[in-house]
């Protein structure tokens, strides 16, 4: 039995379960009177567009601030050093880009869905069917992030390692149960709320998630009296790694002596990661309907820039999650309870409670209280993943495909996206089963890849390119999008490594783990070639519409 477990005892499961109850209930209550004002699809879809920037930029906040940067991060930093802090830095930068780019050319531009902007000059069903695959595809690689990291958490606060058992349960069941609970809550969440709903518990969970990160950070710092040269030295040393740990090439870019091929493999892995993480958060569909349900370009600009100003300092206060974990529990500790590390700070939370509050029955409580926080985290952006989903489905491919054109009863439309937020959340239920080896940030590094290769390639060229057609849009999106999965499918992410999802076979032969190196520009060269090689005329007149419409806000919805 783990050490970890062992310490676990029934105040501390008491603790535990009571929050979880509470938090579960107080989301439910919100999410019922949400749905009391649910009415119309535009109240499901974009929340009736009565959202503040302010509102909405919490609200892309706390869907932003994932469990793979909660507990992914943490966990990265805590057992790799300065590579972890590499997702950190890159998911910040990534909000610049989508500033820049897309938030509120966007949302001037679309209505309710990414595939909107894209079929607005263009033969609306081959465009938002192709929206709609890509749509669904990049939502289910990032549920994957967040189940597992529900997982990886309730079987860290029962204390349940390898070789323990919880009323019968091995810790494989207990994680398997926890990713059906949080399933049901997510369709549950949608199904009932829509985007009001998700959007009131996504600003509660930015609320709780930064005031308890905030809270962790100063008990940090406290520790070690708030110098950080000592908090970084300390952490270096408990790793095992000394300087290492403080310099690249731990995790990424490792130079392996002897063996050219290898060193060049590393080094290209961490460029694709930059890429992806940089690139991806443009073409990330949770994020991209949030710009719909605010007022005005004016709303949707301020939204973004409140996402930065919260997400930054979140992801500054990651740093010293993830270096006091390392050390105040070590990374040997972390490892014993978890191999991919997502504990880390929920670990961290047990050991700063019994440090400054008394004991093991103060551990007990900021280890309950965080992991409701991060429990929270989870259930708010699975909740937009599937909104995301489940809105695609209905506003792309039923009413504007299956129906031929004709018009859809917006009462059935809605129908349909409840019931397909129900196989989206059994599809993520069944594959999170089987990853729950690997690193939450790591998956979510391998959805941003996919948004970079099939939607951002698409999005850019609808908005900026004249001779853009229907043929490029598919082939962008099809082509980046299906690079992308075959690439992840042939990597070490599936089969030949211990970390691997299938670890007992090996179909590896495409070396990178992360595939946005080589699906990022072949999204790009697709999207050209399918325009080039098309005889199909652009639509100049809509073009000039969409560039107007895009800029000013004239016509927009």
């Amino acid at each position: 039995m783990n050490l970890f477990a062992q310490g676990v005892d029934s105040t501390s499961r008491g603790w535990t379960l009571g929050l979880f109850l509470l938090l579960v209930v107080a989301t439910l209550v919100i999410t019922a009177y949400a749905g009391t004002k649910t009415r119309s699809a535009k109240d499901f879809y974009a929340g009736g567009r009565s959202f503040t920037g302010f509102q909405n930029g919490m609200a892309i906040g706390g869907d932003y601030m994932s469990a793979a940067s909660f507990l992914g991060i943490a966990g990265i930093i805590a057992l790799s050093g300065y590579d972890g802090f590499l997702y950190s830095i890159g998911f910040l930068v990534a909000w610049l880009v989508a500033l820049l780019l897309v938030a509120e050319l966007l949302r001037n531009s679309g209505k309710y869905t990414m595939a909107d902007v894209l079929a607005f000059r263009m033969r609306q069903r081959p465009v938002r069917t192709a929206a709609s695959v890509s749509t669904v595809t990049v939502s289910i690689f990032y549920l994957l992030a967040q189940m597992v990291g529900a997982g990886s958490l309730v079987a860290l606060l029962l204390g349940i390692g390898e070789a323990d058992t919880f009323l019968g349960m091995s810790a494989a069941t207990a994680k398997a149960l926890t990713v059906v609970l949080v399933g049901i809550l997510m369709i549950t969440y949608v199904v009932i709320g829509g985007m009001k709903g998700t959007t009131y518990v996504q600003i509660v969970k930015a609320v709780l998630l930064l005031v308890g990160t905030a809270l962790m950070t100063v008990l940090v710092m406290w520790a070690f009296k708030f110098n950080l040269s000592d908090l970084l030295g300390t952490a270096a040393r408990e790793s095992g790694e000394n300087e290492a740990f403080l310099t690249s090439g731990l995790k990424y870019g490792t130079e392996v002596a002897g063996d050219v091929w290898q060193t060049t493999v590393n080094k290209l892995d961490l460029l694709s990661l930059g890429l992806a993480l940089v690139l991806g958060t443009a073409g990330l569909p949770h994020i991209l309907i949030r710009f719909y349900t605010v007022p005005t370009a004016k709303a949707a600009r301020k939204s973004v820039l409140w996402a930065i100003g919260i997400i930054g300092a979140f992801y500054l206060m990651t740093l010293a999650l993830g270096f006091g974990a390392a050390a105040l529990v070590g990374s040997e500790a972390i490892l014993e309870q978890d191999p991919a590390g997502n504990v880390a700070a929920p670990l961290l939370a047990k050991e700063l409670g019994e440090q400054f509050f008394g004991g093991d029955t103060g551990g007990a409580i900021l280890l309950a209280l965080i992991a409701a926080v991060a429990f929270a985290t989870i259930l708010a952006v699975v909740a937009g993943l599937t909104l995301a989903s489940s809105s695609s489905l209905a506003h792309d491919l039923y009413a504007n495909v299956f129906r031929h054109g004709k018009p859809a009863n917006e009462k059935q439309e809605v129908v349909v996206a409840r019931f397909a937020a129900l196989i989206i959340g059994a599809v993520a239920i069944v594959l999170a089963i089987f990853a729950q080896n690997l690193n939450v940030a790591f998956l979510v590094a391998l959805a941003f890849a996919v948004a970079a290769s099939g939607n951002l390639p698409a999005i850019l060229y609808s908005l900026f390119w004249k001779r853009f057609n229907t043929s490029g849009a598919t082939w962008a999106i099809y082509g980046g999008l299906g690079s992308a999965v075959l690439l992840v499918v042939f990597s070490p992410v599936l089969s030949g490594a211990d970390t691997s999802m299938f670890p007992g076979v090996d179909f590896a032969y495409f070396p990178l783990s992360n595939p946005g190196l080589v699906s990022i520009p072949v999204g790009f060269l697709c999207g050209w070639l399918g325009t080039i090689l098309s005889k199909e005329p652009a639509d100049s007149e809509k073009y000039a519409e969409l560039e107007v419409r895009s800029l000013t806000g004239i016509g927009a919805h």
